[in-house]
């Protein structure tokens, strides 16, 4: 999916002395949006805008080593040690080593004398990724400005952490001009670099730069156009985040010194074996009890007691994503989690004051398709017709943001409606569910509307293994769990005239390790291609019935 962007010149931070100003290029193929205002939690904001960074850049997933030149090597050992067997004669065995002896000896001579072209070689390889580190970046961020807020979201390039920075106009100390809007802002990695420098005692203006909407078309030319691809996974991974803020979710709020003490864990201790989640423990009236598997480490948060009415036991996995959270220790007053639930994701939204940050998380730092399949997310809850649709959506964008009961009165529709509208919409990428304020905003991800019909599922398979279920064409015969804990699953799964019965084995990781089907597709492909559509229903089946 290829996504265009045009700024008139690259965001920048100027000044000197007492004061600086960073202005932010939009995108000029949008909307006119535009923002002035200077800073007045000057160190608050640098952390935040540091660890929004942070997102952008990270990239938890496992990188193999590249194995291509010891295999190109050991290859060409075996074929000279076949030769060397081969040889019948000890003459021709002598004269092969005396060879291999002056091939050596060339081979050092050559590097040796290709030592310097090497290093230089090398040196322009750095000096490219130094100069194109930005391209490094898969998008760049999203700001949106509202008549009480202006925040900056961004996606990961492993496609399973999501920010939100959201900053209230108390934040400035004047707020000069502003037009309510989204745009796409030009965030090169010297940015960052510049966000360091934001000190207490220097002046800081913050600009999203309201000039270049002014250039007539015919200056185009001097324009830095942009043109990304994105694969569709990391599109659908950012509607599914945003999908799933909106759903219920277990709240609670952890003291800082809780996240510390939390990242202070992860930092020592690195895990060589499953399981590798988080459990969090909760007991209405009692302090929060954080468990590190496979240590089975205990962090008592004694400063944070669960409000809850209800005991839970949630599990989540990649937790070394929250990390990012470092950060904002020293400037939040508190964070609050929201867990949707064991395998979902969670949100850790940090109480900055006058700001607020929100991390979310997908359920595994990589969700491919040997974990649960949360595309599902993606569905429709609510069935509204067209036309209502888009009465709420015109409504909201009246005032750019707003409460869905206030909305619902205003319009007088049930709020089951008005919900049902707005999830629709935020699926489609052009609302969002603010989780600090408990609001609904107007955020158009892109200029064109996306391609929902591509993005909600990563292949066919995954769309007829929810069509089984809305069909209630899916049964768990047998569910079991063996010594090692791993879980075992069969079932059948009814199509026409034909009954396939799929088996399933989930270890403590939720992962799939084991998957068998009695259909062509799977006896052909195995695993090697995913898990058929069969092995997909039994195991959203399961997970649909033990939520």
């Amino acid at each position: 999916m290829e996504f265009n962007y045009n700024y008139k010149r690259n965001s920048r931070v100027s000044g000197q002395g007492n004061q600086a100003q960073m202005s932010f290029s939009p995108d000029l193929t949008r909307e006119p949006t535009y923002f002035r205002g200077h800073l007045r939690q000057n160190i608050a904001f640098r952390e935040a805008i540091s660890a929004l960074h942070d997102v952008v850049v990270s990239d938890l997933r496992f990188q193999p080593q590249d194995k291509t030149a010891y295999k190109a090597w050991a290859a060409q050992r075996d074929e000279i040690d076949w030769q060397l067997v081969a040889a019948q004669r000890q003459e021709v065995t002598h004269k092969l080593q005396a060879l291999q002896s002056e091939l050596t000896d060339l081979h050092h001579r050559s590097s040796s004398r290709l030592a310097p072209f090497y290093r230089a070689r090398q040196q322009y390889f750095d000096y490219l990724y130094r100069r194109d580190y930005d391209a490094w970046f898969v998008l760049d961020p999203v700001i949106t400005v509202h008549p009480d807020e202006v925040f900056f979201e961004c996606f990961s390039q492993d496609e399973s952490s999501y920010g939100r920075l959201g900053a209230s106009y108390n934040v400035f100390d004047q707020v000069n001009e502003f037009a309510c809007g989204t745009t796409n802002v030009d965030y090169s990695a010297a940015l960052y670099d510049e966000f360091q420098k934001i000190r207490s005692y220097r002046q800081t203006l913050l600009e999203v730069d309201p000039s270049g909407f002014e250039v007539e078309t015919t200056g185009m030319a001097a324009y830095k156009e942009v043109k990304i691809d994105l694969p569709d996974t990391w599109v659908r991974g950012f509607l599914q985040v945003s999908s799933a803020m909106a759903l219920p979710a277990i709240q609670f709020d952890l003291h800082p010194m809780d996240i510390y003490n939390l990242c202070f864990a992860l930092r020592r201790r690195r895990e060589k074996h499953g399981p590798r989640s988080l459990r969090y423990h909760l007991t209405p009236g009692e302090p929060i009890r954080m468990v590190l598997e496979p240590w089975d480490q205990e962090i008592v948060c004694a400063r944070s007691i669960y409000q809850g009415s209800k005991p839970e036991m949630v599990r989540v996995w990649g937790r070394r994503r929250l990390l990012t959270l470092e950060r904002l220790i020293p400037v939040a007053r508190k964070f609050t989690v929201h867990l949707l639930g064991t395998g979902l994701p969670s949100f850790y939204v940090a109480d900055l004051n006058d700001m607020s940050f929100t991390l979310g998380l997908s359920g595994w730092t990589a969700n491919d398709w040997s974990r649960a399949g949360n595309f599902d997310l993606m569905a429709p809850r609510a069935q509204v017709d067209d036309w209502t649709k888009r009465q709420v959506f015109e409504a909201l964008k009246q005032n750019w943001v707003e409460a869905p009961a206030t909305l619902a009165k205003r319009l007088g529709l049930d709020q089951s409606i008005v919900l049902g509208a707005l999830s629709a919409y935020t699926q489609a990428g052009r609302a969002i569910y603010d989780l600090n304020q408990q609001v609904y905003r107007v955020r158009e991800l892109a200029r064109d509307p996306l391609p929902m019909d591509k993005l909600r599922f990563s292949n066919e398979r995954e769309a007829q293994a929810t069509r089984f279920l809305d069909q209630n064409a899916v049964r768990v015969s047998q569910s079991s769990v063996d010594g090692k804990g791993t879980l075992l699953l069969q079932g059948t799964v009814q199509h026409r005239d034909k009954t396939f019965q799929p088996i399933v084995a989930i270890d403590r990781d939720e992962r799939m390790v084991h998957g068998e089907c009695t259909c062509n597709w799977h006896q052909q492909n195995k695993l090697f291609k995913g898990p058929c559509e069969h092995i997909l229903a039994l195991r959203m089946q399961h997970n649909r019935a033990t939520s």
